[in-house]
């Protein structure tokens, strides 16, 4: 009997999947102080669902006491994806502070500096 092959986006719903779930646990299952506003950017999974790399912002608070929080709640988390997902094998989370954003927080600064120094020059 031939094998069911996988559908081809099925890593791509998972971390989508995942990305939701994870937003509503954090705000709603998590109660450490050191958590504040936290939005879950991107979910990454390696091919064997066996790890996810979760990049987060955070609008209020320390992010690296805010990693520190995650990643001691991974476990909590994962026991509750776990009660959520339907597939066999629910991923080791490992939580990642995303600077994207703060990169172009700082790029607009820089863009609207040089645009203010420029105007006087003329």
């Amino acid at each position: 009997m031939p094998r069911k092959r996988a559908s081809p986006n099925r890593n791509v719903r998972i971390a989508d999947q995942i990305q939701r779930d994870l937003s509503e646990l954090i705000q709603r299952e998590v109660k450490d102080p050191r958590i504040g506003m936290v939005t879950i950017q991107n979910v990454e999974l390696t091919p064997d669902y066996a790890h996810a790399k979760i990049f987060f912002t955070t609008l209020t608070g320390d992010p690296v006491a805010t990693q520190a929080a995650l990643s001691h709640a991974a476990g909590h988390l994962h026991n509750l994806l776990f009660k959520r997902l339907q597939i066999h094998t629910v991923p080791t989370l490992h939580f990642v502070y995303d600077e994207t954003v703060a990169h172009a927080v700082e790029m607009s600064r820089l863009i609207d500096h040089a645009n203010a120094t420029r105007s006087k020059d003329d």
